[in-house]
C-alpha cells in the first residue's frame, strides 16, 4: 500500500528471522544495501550536513530531494505483508511515492548512516517496531502515529476544507485493502481541488507534504509528493508512475486539476 500509500500499491496492483525489530539503546537497525544505494546514501548524507545550521526545515527538505529527481519510479518496494516476514528496505536506486517521502523525511533529520537507518525506522513504522502491522501504510498516518512526522494543517488553509470520517482499509464491499492490517476509523479533511486557490497556496510552505485526497472508500490518498515554491513557480515533486515513471516536479495547480483535492501535512 504504498501506491500513496502503501494501499495504493496493493490496489493498483490499485493505484503508490519474523522480521521484527525492536529499538533498545544503542542497536541500531540493518538492511541490506546493494552499492549505488551505498554511494548515494553518502551523498545525501553529506549534502544533509553541509547545510548549514539553522536552516529552514522546508528548503532542507527542498535541497535533498532534489537529488531525487530524475530517480526512475519502481512500484511495491517495501518487502513485508500478512504472510510474508517484514524486511527493513533501503533502495535509493527508484523509489515509489511513499518511499521517496521516507527517505527525505529521514534524511532531513539525519547526521550519518546510523542516524539515517533510525530515523527512517521512526518515519516508517509506528513506534520504530519493523513488522507489517506497524508500518505506516497511509499518509495520515504521519500525523496520528508515533513517531508523529507532520501535523495535518488542511482544515487550517481554507473554509471550503470538507471532514469526512473514513474506515481506513475497508473496502466497499466489506473485505480489506491489506489483510492483516484492522480497519481504523479517521476524520479526514481536504481540501476539494476546485478550491485550491491562490489564498490556499500562498499559504503552503516548501517541505510541505501533499495528498491528493481519495474519493474510495477505505483510502486517505492515491498519491503523495512535496510542495516546492521555485523561480518559475510552485511544483509537485513526486515519484510519478504515469509517463515520466521517476521523480518530477509538476506544476502544483497543473496536477491539484487532476485530484479531488489535497491534504496538507506540515513536517514537525
Amino acid at each position: 500500500m504504498r501506491t500513496t500509500v502503501r494501499v495504493l500499491f496493493v490496489v493498483l496492483a490499485l493505484i503508490c528471522g519474523s522480521g521484527l525489530w525492536s529499538p533498545t539503546a544503542g542497536a541500531t537497525p540493518t538492511a541490506n544495501i546493494d552499492d549505488a544505494t551505498s554511494a548515494k546514501l553518502d551523498s545525501l548524507l553529506s549534502l544533509r550536513n553541509g547545510i548549514p545550521a539553522g536552516t529552514a526545515r522546508g528548503d532542507v527538505i527542498d535541497q535533498l530531494s532534489a537529488r531525487f529527481l530524475g530517480t526512475p519510479y519502481g512500484p511495491d518496494m517495501l518487502i513485508g505483508s500478512a504472510t510474508q516476514p517484514e524486511q527493513l528496505v533501503v533502495d535509493l536506486r527508484r523509489v515509489d511515492c511513499f518511499t521517496f517521502l521516507d527517505y527525505v523525511e529521514a534524511l532531513s533529520r539525519s547526521s550519518d548512516r546510523a542516524d539515517f537507518m533510525n530515523k527512517l525506522v521512526e518515519t516508517r513504522y509506528t513506534n520504530s517496531q519493523i513488522d507489517f502491522q506497524h508500518r505506516k501504510n497511509f499518509f495520515t498516518d504521519w500525523a496520528n502515529t508515533p513517531r508523529v512526522a507532520a501535523t495535518d494543517i488542511t482544515g487550517t488553509l481554507s473554509p471550503s476544507a470538507i471532514v469526512l470520517t473514513k474506515q481506513l482499509n475497508a473496502k466497499a464491499d466489506g473485505s480489506n485493502y491489506l489483510p492483516g492490517i484492522p480497519v481504523v476509523a479517521r476524520n479526514i479533511t481536504y481540501i476539494p481541488a476546485n478550491a485550491v486557490n491562490d489564498a490556499v497556496i500562498s499559504q503552503l510552505h516548501t517541505g510541505d507534504y501533499i495528498g491528493a485526497y481519495a474519493d474510495e472508500p477505505g483510502l486517505d490518498v492515491t498519491h503523495v509528493g512535496i510542495f516546492v515554491q521555485t523561480a518559475n513557480g510552485p511544483v509537485f515533486r513526486n515519484a510519478s508512475s504515469l509517463s515520466a515513471y521517476q521523480v518530477v516536479d509538476t506544476p502544483f495547480s497543473q496536477y491539484v486539476a487532476t485530484t479531488p483535492g489535497i491534504l496538507v501535512l506540515r513536517p514537525n
